[in-house]
């Protein structure tokens, strides 16, 4: 095979490869996401909730796959009931949250919700043509929402790598950077600190342990993707 055939290949395999990775990565967001909303134990594990993301994380972060793994195990110690009240414990109130999971609670300091990293937060989402839903009560610094978001742009970059469009790719990874730099990133550790202390459920420790493993790891992934999609740009060979 000539240097030129060789060099050709290679590109598309990195790029495939690139695909598939940040397509599992972008999974991994969108079920962690799913976690956060009110459990309903039978669906999650009818729709192997768990077993998927699993799967995804020891593609992308294996040592976050042990927290998964596990939590596989530990739903089916507690029933519905069980789940759901410790979710409102920790999550709902009804006079205290034990582990408020709203952005601007940690960027804000004080005990607000809908402030200024709110405000910055909805932009984000605005920025991209998203709306809330309107059957959706809950806030939109929400955990489960930036990660979605997150799952979105990952989306649109995998997308992007597809046609392929490079500089689509880049714009969106940077865009990934910028809201965990700015929003998510910034308080997920307080946050699984909060439920980790306020705890003693095993499902839920797992899960804050996941999150937090997983997402502390984002950042370089994230940089490393850049880098990636730059070295697709520069090796594009017009022929």
């Amino acid at each position: 095979m000539s240097v030129l055939g060789s060099s050709i290949l290679r590109i598309i395999m990195d790029s495939k490869n690139l695909i598939h990775r940040e397509r599992a990565r972008g999974e991994c967001y969108r079920m962690l996401a799913a976690c956060f909303y009110l459990p309903c134990r039978d669906e999650i594990i009818e729709e192997k909730l768990l077993e998927n993301l699993t799967g995804g994380l020891q593609q992308i972060c294996p040592e976050a796959a042990v927290f998964s793994s596990a939590m596989r195990q530990d739903i089916l110690l507690f029933s519905d009931e069980d789940l759901a009240v410790e979710y409102a414990r920790l999550f709902v109130g009804p006079y205290e949250m034990t582990a408020p999971p709203y952005g601007s609670i940690y960027l804000d300091g004080a005990k607000k919700i809908m402030s200024d990293s709110t405000m910055e937060v909805i932009r984000s989402y605005q920025a991209e043509g998203l709306a809330r839903d309107s059957n959706f009560k809950n806030l939109p610094d929400h955990i489960a929402v930036e990660l979605e978001f997150m799952y979105y742009l990952v989306f649109k970059e995998t997308e992007a790598l597809e046609k392929p469009d490079m500089d689509a790719a880049r714009l969106y990874l940077e865009k990934q950077i910028s809201f965990y730099e700015k929003f998510l990133g910034r308080w997920v550790t307080k946050f699984c600190s909060r439920i980790n202390e306020g705890t003693e459920n095993s499902f839920y420790l797992g899960l804050a342990g996941l999150t937090r493993s997983f997402i502390e790891t984002e950042r370089e992934r994230i940089v490393g993707n850049i880098s990636a999609a730059e070295q697709g740009t520069a090796g594009k060979i017009n022929l």
